[in-house]
């Protein structure tokens, strides 16, 4: 009843700054949240302890966020989890099936789905494509991976940790990258594609 009545209150205290809640009783706040104007939140959020949002925020269904800052103008889920130590730099948006841990995403930068960002810092204008996942840990330690300016990563990539992806250079989708890479380049790991004409299945 004491958790009730303290959601109750924290929920209430938001509406009066202006947090946009459509089903307020399916959103939950920490006594420690902090949300900035124009903030949009959609049902069934949990905010956890140590988020900061600023102004011009929408937060889409089923995410949950713990130890967070999200700077102005971010797009974040639906389905998003963003675990401790993750920073949403203005403009920068997390989508549906992402999850983040102690990783900066710079200004203007996209995940927008089915990623894993871990140990990471994402500088300005970089696009992740979905599938792709940093491989942070190695069984014994955790490693970081750096992605520098303008970046593309291609969908259902693996980027193992640690390493550097230089500005302005492309990840090809399907790839699984073990070196650093130089600016303005192109890293690609694929098998050639076999093809065998008119095969016919066992049966």
């Amino acid at each position: 009843m004491k958790q009730i009545n303290l959601q109750n209150k924290l929920r209430k205290k938001f509406a009066i700054l202006g947090v946009k809640m459509v089903a307020p009783e399916t959103v939950f706040f920490s006594k420690d949240t902090k949300i900035g104007k124009n903030v949009s939140i959609d049902p069934y959020v949990v905010i956890g302890e140590k988020v900061k949002i600023q102004n011009n925020v929408k937060i889409f269904s089923f995410s949950h966020l713990e130890n967070v800052k999200i700077e102005n103008n971010v797009y974040v889920g639906p389905y998003a989890r963003l675990r401790p130590g993750t920073i949403l730099k203005s403009g920068s948006r997390v989508g549906n099936f992402v999850e983040v841990k102690k990783s900066t995403i710079g200004k203007g930068s996209k995940v927008n789905h089915l990623s894993y960002i871990g140990d990471s810092s994402l500088g300005n204008l970089v696009n992740i494509g979905a599938g792709t996942i940093t491989c942070n840990y190695d069984g014994a330690k955790k490693n970081k991976t750096k992605i520098k300016n303008n970046v593309f990563i291609g969908s259902n990539s693996s980027l193992i940790a640690p390493i550097t992806i230089s500005k302005n250079s492309t990840v090809g989708a399907g790839s699984v990258i073990t070196k650093s890479v130089k600016k303005n380049s192109l890293a690609l790991t694929r098998s050639s594609q076999i093809e065998i004409k008119n095969y016919k299945r066992k049966k």
